[in-house]
């Protein structure tokens, strides 16, 4: 018996295959595309760390601001992307041999969602692991570089220490006094009376700051009521450190909560303009062929 179907098939029958033809996706184009743009990707990064590191000054001269090292690299990681995008794209629809401009541009943007796919696998396996590893020589040529960079702002921060421990600053005043029959053991008394003072329950501070008066007067040498004194010095100073800390910290918290919201900012502006980027590819390699079937 014959195919009904094979058999009721007219002139016309063979368009839909053709056009399925036209618009079948072409995974060996897109591969070619992934890798190409990996490729290119990966020597643009190792271009601007190149740039990067050559602008640095190791012994710590007229070394940009670090902002400015950050606004950069942002640009040129978009950059990049957009570049790479456009490339995968373009070989990826020049390769599937496909007429339809559509069909080129769906080329490219799979190829930059497979691209990305393979990035962030990458980054968040093992694999990554292995593969920065082998660029670690470049990464602490940065590293250092940064370190340098901010060598003077942390020398210049001698209230490091304070931030870290409020109490620091009012221990070292204690020790450095000096006075008693046995001023070690005095001042360890000194210290542990003052500190019981300033982190005890606020409804004993009194009884609290008078054991510290006392300690400290024995531990100084000094009459009660200039240790009374210091005491309330020492108190208040110990108050200020623990508001800077605190203000510290809150700016601390403010800066990170910015930097990662810029930074995922960038990087869904960066995946948007590469998609386009990718689409603009594909649509270009196959009005390319195109024209090229054209002349011949």
């Amino acid at each position: 018996m014959t195919d009904p179907v094979l058999t009721s098939r007219g002139a016309t029958s063979s368009e839909p295959l053709t056009t399925a033809a036209f618009n079948k996706v072409s995974w060996g184009g897109i591969f070619a595309g992934v890798a190409v743009a990996l490729a290119v990707q990966f020597l643009l990064n190792l271009l601007g760390v190149g740039i990067g590191a050559a602008v640095i000054d190791p012994g710590g001269g007229d070394n940009p601001e670090a902002r400015t090292f950050s606004i950069a690299g942002g640009l040129w990681f978009v950059l990049s992307g957009i570049i790479a995008a456009f490339v995968g794209g373009y070989l990826a629809s020049r390769l599937s041999g496909r007429p339809s401009t559509s069909t080129g541009g769906y080329h490219g943007l799979t190829t930059w969602a497979v691209t990305t796919l393979v990035v962030l696998y990458l980054l968040t396996t093992s694999v990554g692991t292995l593969v920065g590893g082998a660029f670690s020589g470049l990464t602490g040529v940065i590293g250092g570089a940064g370190r340098t960079v901010a060598t003077a702002a942390i020398t210049a921060a001698p209230a490091l220490a304070t931030a870290t421990d409020p109490f620091a600053e009012v221990e070292r005043q204690i020790r450095a006094a000096a006075g008693g029959t046995d001023p070690a053991a005095m001042r360890d008394a000194a210290v542990v009376a003052v500190r019981a003072l300033v982190t005890g329950d606020e409804a004993q501070a009194e009884e609290a700051r008078n054991r510290a008066a006392d300690a400290l007067a024995r531990a100084q040498n000094i009459p009660p009521e200039e240790a009374r004194a210091r005491v309330e010095q020492y108190e208040q100073s110990y108050r200020s450190a623990v508001d800077n800390a605190r203000r510290e910290a809150t700016e601390a918290a403010d800066a990170a909560a910015t930097v990662i919201s810029s930074g995922a900012f960038l990087g869904f502006i960066a995946l948007v303009l590469g998609a386009i980027a990718a689409w603009f590819g594909g649509l270009y390699g196959t009005r390319h062929a195109e024209r090229l079937s054209e002349l011949s």
